[in-house]
C-alpha cells in the first residue's frame, strides 16, 4: 500500500495576507509604540476638555471667578505662595493679576482651542474636497478657473489676511465661529490640490470606466468610486492640518485678534504671560506645555495614521535605509 507523500503545508490553512480596510489601518497603528503613545495623550486631552465643567466643579473652582485676596497687590499683582499660588483649593495656582484659578482656565482653554481646530479643519477638507473633485471632473474652462484660484490662495499670505478678516468683523459676533471661518476660508487650498490630482488619476483607471459604462452618472461614480478612493490621502493631509490649525488659533489670540477675554484660550494666556515669565514662570509654562504636547501629539498621530494609510511608503522607507546603509 502506497503512502502519499504532503507537500510542505499542504493541508494547512493558507497563511492571511495583510489586514485591508479600517481594520488594518487599526492594526497597523497599534504595532507603532509612538502612535499609542499619542493617541493616549490626545485621548485623555479631549476627554479632559469635554468633561471640564465636571473636573472644575471637582476642584470646586471655574475660569471666571477673580480671587483677589490670593494676589499680592504689593508685588504688583503676582500670586501668593510659590509656585503660582498652587494649594489644595487650586491644583495648579491661580492667573497673575485677577487671580482666577489656572486649572479652570486650562481646561477650558483646550475646549476652545480643540474645537476651533477640528471645526476648521472639517471645514477645510469639505471645501478643498469639493472644489478639488469640480476642478477634475469639470470642463477644461472650469479646471483653469478652479486652479488659478487655488493657486493665488495658496500664494496669499494667510495670517497676514487673517488679521485683517477678524479685525473688520463686529465685536458682538462670535469669536470661536469666526476663527473656524476665517481659518477654513483661507487654508482649503492644500486639501483642493490633492483632491485634483488624485481625481484625475484615479478617472483614468478600470474601476471608474466601468463605473460609468454600466450606467452610472457622475454624482454615483464620485459618491461610490471617487470618494472612498480620496478618503486616505484626504485624511493623511486632515491629521496634518489640525496641529496646523492649533498653532494658528493660538497666533491668533496670541495677538489679541483671537478669543477675546474672559473667554479662556491657550494662546491669549501666553499673550498675557509675557509680562509675568519672571514673576510667575508657572503661568507661561503650563499652557505652553499643553500647546507643545497636543501639537506634538497631532503631528505624531498624524505621521503613523499617514503610514498605516500607505504601507508601500514604510516599506519604501526601510528599503532605503537599508540601502543606505550597505553603502556606507
Amino acid at each position: 500500500m502506497t503512502q502519499d507523500v504532503l507537500a510542505p503545508g499542504a493541508g494547512l490553512p493558507p497563511a492571511p495576507g495583510p489586514a485591508t480596510g479600517a481594520r488594518g489601518v487599526w492594526r497597523r497603528l497599534r504595532t507603532r509604540p509612538s502612535a499609542v503613545v499619542a493617541g493616549v495623550v490626545l485621548a485623555v486631552l479631549v476627554l479632559a476638555a469635554l468633561a471640564a465643567p465636571l473636573l472644575t466643579a471637582l476642584a470646586g473652582q471655574d475660569p471666571y471667578t477673580y480671587h483677589d485676596e490670593l494676589i499680592d497687590s504689593a508685588g504688583g499683582g503676582a500670586p501668593q505662595g510659590s509656585f503660582g499660588g498652587v494649594s489644595g483649593e487650586h491644583w495648579l495656582g491661580v492667573e497673575p493679576g485677577t487671580g482666577r484659578d489656572l486649572f479652570a482656565r486650562l481646561l477650558y482653554g483646550a475646549r476652545v482651542s480643540l474645537l476651533v481646530a477640528v471645526g476648521a479643519t472639517l471645514l477645510q477638507v469639505l471645501i478643498g474636497v469639493s472644489v478639488g473633485l469640480a476642478a477634475a471632473l469639470g470642463s477644461r474652462w472650469v479646471d483653469q478657473v478652479l486652479s488659478r484660484i487655488t493657486d493665488v490662495m495658496v500664494a496669499l499670505p494667510m495670517l497676514v489676511l487673517a488679521i485683517a478678516l477678524t479685525t473688520v468683523v463686529p465685536e458682538d459676533f462670535p469669536r470661536p465661529v469666526l476663527l473656524v471661518l476665517v481659518m477654513a476660508a483661507l487654508n482649503w487650498a492644500g486639501t483642493s490640490r490633492i483632491v485634483r490630482a488624485q481625481t484625475l488619476t484615479l478617472r483614468r483607471l478600470d474601476f471608474v470606466a466601468a463605473a460609468r459604462l454600466g450606467g452610472s452618472g457622475r454624482p454615483r461614480v464620485v459618491r461610490r468610486e471617487l470618494l472612498p478612493s480620496l478618503a486616505a490621502p484626504v485624511i493623511t493631509y486632515a491629521a496634518i492640518l489640525l496641529p496646523v490649525n492649533i498653532v494658528l488659533e493660538a497666533s491668533l489670540s496670541f495677538l489679541g485678534i483671537g478669543v477675546k477675554p474672559p473667554t479662556p484660550s491657550w494662546g491669549q494666556m501666553l499673550s498675557t504671560a509675557t509680562t509675568w515669565f519672571r514673576a510667575d514662570p508657572m503661568y507661561v509654562l503650563l499652557p505652553s506645555g499643553l500647546l507643545f504636547v497636543t501639537v506634538l501629539a497631532f503631528t505624531v498621530l498624524g505621521d503613523a495614521v499617514r503610514t498605516a494609510l500607505d504601507p508601500r511608503e514604510a516599506s519604501r522607507l526601510r528599503v532605503g535605509t537599508r540601502k543606505e546603509k550597505t553603502r556606507d
